[in-house]
């Protein structure tokens, strides 16, 4: 388990920078580099997922976004200054009870 959280929180890392730096290069005027190097590490973004040891994409994918949503609300309190409210972090605690049942919910086959 804890293998899993933590390939999570790198792939969400790893997509949230790579696209705040696209962000910043796009939005706000920044170098180039910031778009290249953010585009480097989306693309490794897209394969830290598939070092999970969960043998369904659909269920990989679709918990990873339960974990995206609490890490971008944390990140844009960190980075951004932007701090979350009840309704954010209420929505965010109903992703993660979704992400434990996609996961961990008794299945037979």
């Amino acid at each position: 388990m804890i293998y899993a959280i933590l390939l999570f929180i790198l792939a969400g890392l790893a997509e949230i920078s790579g696209g705040y730096l696209i962000w910043l290069w796009l939005r706000e005027a920044r170098p180039i580099s910031y778009g290249l190097i953010g585009g480097l590490i989306l693309m490794s973004y897209g394969v830290i997922p598939t070092l999970q040891k969960f043998p369904a994409f659909g269920r990989v994918y679709a918990a990873y976004g339960g974990v995206f949503i609490i890490m971008s609300l944390l990140w844009g309190w960190g980075v951004d200054r932007k701090v979350p409210d009840f309704y954010d972090w209420t929505g965010a605690l109903i992703c993660m009870v979704g992400v434990s049942v996609i996961l961990w919910a008794p299945r037979s086959s």
